[in-house]
């Protein structure tokens, strides 16, 4: 018997943040050839709700704020953005060049704000780094989607935070796919998995199941973690995601992410998340329903924005419509990048969290301590040698990061 990733990494798990879970698909045939097809279609009124209009949409007071004093929200969120993004572009006269990215071909994260600094659009196309994820867990269709759909949420929410911030989204669900883990730092660095890779053909919200939505975000200078719920409601990832972000954090906000999946080929991942800043009025908020309500139309798919996605809108270009008549600025442009922080030294970090004799008679049995990491497949191995050469040089506490 060879000891699992979850006995000697799931210790080290508890020390950190949380494990992230949801999603799904159903499947149908065409023309002799498999296709994915989602359950909750956007294009009904009620799938809506939070993709195409604001959810946490507040009563405005009387006293409309200043055009300079919205100004100075918008020097202010950029400046923060450009500290925090690993490629970033703030210049609104300069070229629109290093924001463009034709037939997406590259996974790509954009931000942009309204001139008068009240919305915040930020829009992600993360494709390849979905295929490579279904490369490295094997993973059949339906998982495929949901890992795809919490990634996009997970990046689309981290997106202006410190580099080192990061942002883990758990959707804990009771279904039959064991759960999604999505983390994303503010640098656009992503990992994750699903609990069960293989699973067959079902829809998205019977594979989630219902549970709770966890959210995990921390900073190597914090003291403790911050530790977010809510319920899941509708089993689909992005919506969920949604309420969590206007309930538990009461950011006024639309969401949606999606995938489009043929087969075991991911042919467009991504999404969109447009917030409103503080002293947005309700005219900014109107116009920018109105511009999500053209965007459902022109992408006439059940997947918002996956459509268009695949007939090659680039997310500036999303970010175009969202703000159409709004002036709108770019704030930066990030390739994301899928990228583990598993080493040997993290491995033996875990196995110092269970007790000697455990790890005495693990060794004993099987000749060798053998880990499989779950967010990349890599596995370890380390000899008895190998184990009490570490063990004779280590010090301090394993359980925090600085040790």
């Amino acid at each position: 018997m060879k000891l699992s990733v979850s006995a000697i990494l799931a210790t080290m798990v508890l020390f950190r943040c949380a494990l992230a879970f949801t999603a799904t698909t159903a499947t149908t045939r065409r023309a002799g050839r498999r296709h994915i097809v989602r359950s909750s279609s956007t294009t009904s009124t009620s799938s809506l709700m939070g993709r195409a209009t604001f959810l946490l949409r507040p009563q405005m007071s009387n006293e409309q704020p200043s055009k300079a004093r919205r100004r100075n929200t918008l020097r202010m969120t950029t400046e923060d953005d450009a500290e925090s993004a690993s490629t970033v572009e703030t210049d609104p006269s300069s070229s629109s060049s290093s924001f463009e990215n034709k037939n997406n071909i590259n996974d790509q994260i954009v931000s942009c704000i309204s001139g008068d600094g009240g919305i915040k659009v930020t829009v992600c196309t993360v494709r390849n780094m979905v295929n490579d994820m279904m490369i490295m867990h094997n993973l059949t269709p339906v998982p495929i989607d949901a890992l795809g759909r919490a990634v996009a949420c997970s990046v689309l929410a981290s997106n202006g935070m410190q580099a080192e911030q990061v942002f883990q989204l758990t959707v804990d669900g009771d279904g039959p796919l064991r759960g999604i883990v999505a983390i994303s730092s503010g640098a656009g660095e992503v990992r994750g998995y699903v609990g069960n890779p293989g699973i067959g053909d079902m829809s998205l919200q019977e594979a989630v199941g219902k549970g709770v939505i966890k959210v995990v975000k921390n900073h190597p200078s914090w003291p403790t973690p911050y530790n977010g719920i809510s319920a899941i409601r509708h089993s689909d990832i992005d919506r969920d995601v949604g309420a969590y972000l206007a309930e538990s954090e009461q950011r006024s906000c639309a969401l949606a992410a999606g995938t489009s999946v043929e087969g075991i080929l991911c042919k467009a991942a991504g999404g969109y998340l447009v917030e409103k800043l503080p002293d947005c009025d309700d005219a900014t908020m109107g116009k920018v329903e109105e511009n999500l309500a053209t965007l459902v139309k022109k992408d006439g798919g059940d997947t918002l924005p996956t459509n268009l996605l695949q007939h090659g809108t680039s997310p500036y270009e999303i970010c175009e419509i969202i703000l159409d008549g709004l002036d709108m600025e770019p704030l930066q442009s990030v390739e994301p990048t899928a990228k583990c922080q598993c080493t040997e030294d993290r491995l033996f970090r875990a196995l110092r969290l269970l007790p000697r004799a455990d790890v005495d008679d693990i060794l004993e049995k099987e000749e060798e301590i053998e880990a499989r990491c779950q967010f990349c497949g890599k596995v370890y191995r380390m000899s008895p040698e190998q184990v009490e050469a570490k063990y004779l040089k280590a010090k301090g506490d394993p359980s925090k990061d600085d040790e």
